[in-house]
């Protein structure tokens, strides 16, 4: 009888000490199509996790959501995610917490085109903004490159529906549809991109950054991301990620080689850390 006393003491000291579970965070599910970019943007969120010191469990939504959408929910308190990637601006970063250090490096600001086959060598002999602008660039009706390329002076047609801008195109109402460099390979192996092509000798490039953003009431999820994107960056394991995943795909594009039209982006918070290099992708051409 004077055991049992210990045998419930120490019953109570193991459940005390078995370890808790790790807290869920729950992100977007992924788009068709973009498969590697969601791979390598699970694999930035692990590392800034692991970096951090911090112990989550990652959860994928079950809900299907748009890219405004997905905003949404972020911003309500009592949305069904805890953190998304995407581009940043000064709208997003005044409703949402943001992570600024770029998982991409910049890369979402790289751009490539679709073209119609028979349009090629006309793209050749672009030399500069002014000619761009003789063509009309097809883009979503809520997507930040739609603000971006009109501040340029760019003519932009945007339409609610991502798959219709391929229609589009082949119907001759827009005149090239620009793609962030990792979304085209996948995009153009689909049946909406048969008989377009990837245009070969043009880049368009601006500074943009695609950033983590939390929930607004996640200020400690926020400032612990932060601190593991951070060490990341420092120690060159996002630069050694960020190669693994995208190195060959910018050799085979010839970023290098391409003539680069540089835009401006009016939506570039001026809390963005240009002035880092080590967060940044250079492309030397």
């Amino acid at each position: 009888m004077r055991r049992r006393p210990l045998l419930v003491m120490f019953a109570a000291a193991c459940a005390t000490e078995a370890p808790a579970r790790p807290a869920p965070l729950v992100y977007p599910q992924h788009e068709p199509g973009r498969v590697p970019q969601w791979h390598y943007m699970q694999a930035v969120i692990k590392l800034a996790i692991t970096r951090s010191g911090a112990d989550y469990e990652l959860m994928e939504s079950p809900v299907p959501m748009t890219q405004a959408r997905v905003v949404r929910e972020l911003a309500d308190r009592s949305g069904r995610i805890d953190l998304c990637w995407t581009m940043t601006s000064i709208e997003r970063e005044a409703r949402l917490l943001p992570v600024r250090v770029p998982m991409d490096r910049g890369l979402i600001g790289c751009r490539v085109a679709f073209v119609r086959p028979e349009d090629v060598d006309r793209w050749r002999d672009l030399h500069d903004l002014n000619e761009l602008s003789r063509y009309v660039a097809g883009q979503g009706q809520d997507w930040p490159d739609t603000a971006i390329l009109r501040a340029n002076g760019l003519p932009v047609q945007g339409i609610s529906r991502y798959e219709a801008l391929f229609d589009m195109l082949r119907m001759r109402r827009i005149d090239y549809f620009p793609r962030a460099v990792f979304e085209i390979d996948d995009e153009a192996a689909t049946p909406a991109a048969h008989d377009l092509v990837i245009e070969p000798h043009v880049l368009l490039r601006y500074p943009a950054a695609s950033y983590l953003f939390v929930r607004p009431d996640r200020p400690r999820l926020a400032a612990e991301l932060q601190r593991g994107m951070e060490a990341a960056a420092s120690d060159g394991s996002l630069a050694r990620l960020f190669q693994q995943y995208f190195g060959d795909l910018l050799r085979r594009h010839h970023l290098a080689r391409r003539r680069q039209l540089l835009l401006k982006n009016p939506l570039l918070p001026p809390e963005t850390p240009l002035h880092k290099p080590a967060y940044w992708l250079v492309i030397e051409g």
